[in-house]
């Protein structure tokens, strides 16, 4: 495919939550998630993937070729058929791999995040599978959080009344009710604070295979840095983008050929660029007491620390 990428990214990402849950856990009744040995908060790779998802189809209309494949409600055998009868037609009997190629393409040319993060659609009249280009890791708490588990009270109830057919029935009801019984009470699980970093990585080989752009790239870094502000709810408190440091190869050699093959691979390890205390160094100011804001925090750059053939950039 036509005008992918062409260097290798690698990224660090710093969000917080300020009095909200930023990912339920639905094993611990949904409850933050944290790791139960040190405590620290962690959010899912795939709660930020639906971020960027909810991101890209509020602000580019659902529409090809940035229509969203994974939506809420749907079936995803839906648009993999629709891809095939887009490529020739469905044929149960004959599923060469021609067609389940031609369908995957369709599929990678007209969806964002099958572009983006890879799909897999080899369920129903089968697409294959895509490994995305882009991949993030569980983002994790620089601190310790504490879940907590605060009781509220709804000023009402939603009580299904025996053999009421008609809304006098129920208003019937309610005045023969005490009012301590038409309230009840219910919880909220939340933490305090917390400053959450995760990690993310561009594959400019991968996105030679789906046709991930510049546009595409230059969108997700959008969804990065704005997707919390279209995802409020009370659940989720106060979360907030605060920084975003990405990490493009660009090769060094004087030869353009082999300084493009170290652009796609890289010049420098993962871990060498993301690692914290590196070359982005993230302090708490005073140690002696709990953070709450980001402001209790210091962010510390050694760009002296950057390796060759690596450009640092820093958003917002």
């Amino acid at each position: 495919m036509n005008n992918a990428i062409s260097n290798r990214y690698d990224f660090l990402y710093l969000f917080d939550c300020e009095n909200g849950n930023p990912n339920g856990d639905p094993d611990a009744g949904n409850a933050p998630r944290i790791d139960p040995e040190d405590m620290h908060g962690l959010v899912s790779d795939v709660a930020l993937k639906r971020r960027v998802r909810n991101y890209v189809q509020a602000a580019m209309g659902n529409e090809p070729p940035y229509a969203i494949f994974v939506q809420q409600a749907t079936n995803l055998n839906t648009r993999i058929m629709e891809a095939h009868e887009k490529t020739g037609g469905y044929d149960e009997k004959n599923r060469t791999r021609q067609k389940v190629d031609s369908a995957r393409q369709w599929m990678c040319q007209n969806f964002y995040d099958v572009r983006t993060f890879g799909a897999v659609m080899s369920t129903g009249a089968n697409a294959g599978q895509v490994r995305g280009p882009v991949q993030f890791t569980f983002a994790r708490s620089l601190h310790p959080v504490l879940p907590l588990d605060i009781s509220i009270t709804r000023m009402a109830v939603a009580e299904e009344v025996k053999g009421a057919k008609s809304s006098e029935d129920y208003r019937r009801w309610e005045a023969e009710q005490d009012e301590d019984k038409l309230r009840t009470m219910g919880r909220k699980q939340l933490i305090p604070y917390g400053l959450y970093v995760a990690k993310g990585f561009v594959n400019a080989h991968l996105a030679q295979q789906t046709g991930f752009s510049e546009d595409d790239l230059n969108l997700l870094w959008d969804a990065l840095l704005h997707m919390f502000d279209h995802d409020r709810s009370a659940s989720k408190g106060m979360m907030s983008v605060r920084k975003l440091f990405i990490f493009k190869h660009v090769g060094t050699d004087t030869d353009p050929k082999q300084r493009e093959r170290q652009a796609k691979l890289g010049c420098a390890p993962a871990w060498q660029l993301l690692d914290l205390g590196r070359i982005v160094e993230v302090r708490l100011k005073d140690e002696s007491r709990p953070p709450r804001r980001f402001e209790d925090y210091e962010i510390i750059v050694h760009s002296e620390r950057i390796p060759a053939g690596v450009e640092l950039i820093e958003k917002p």
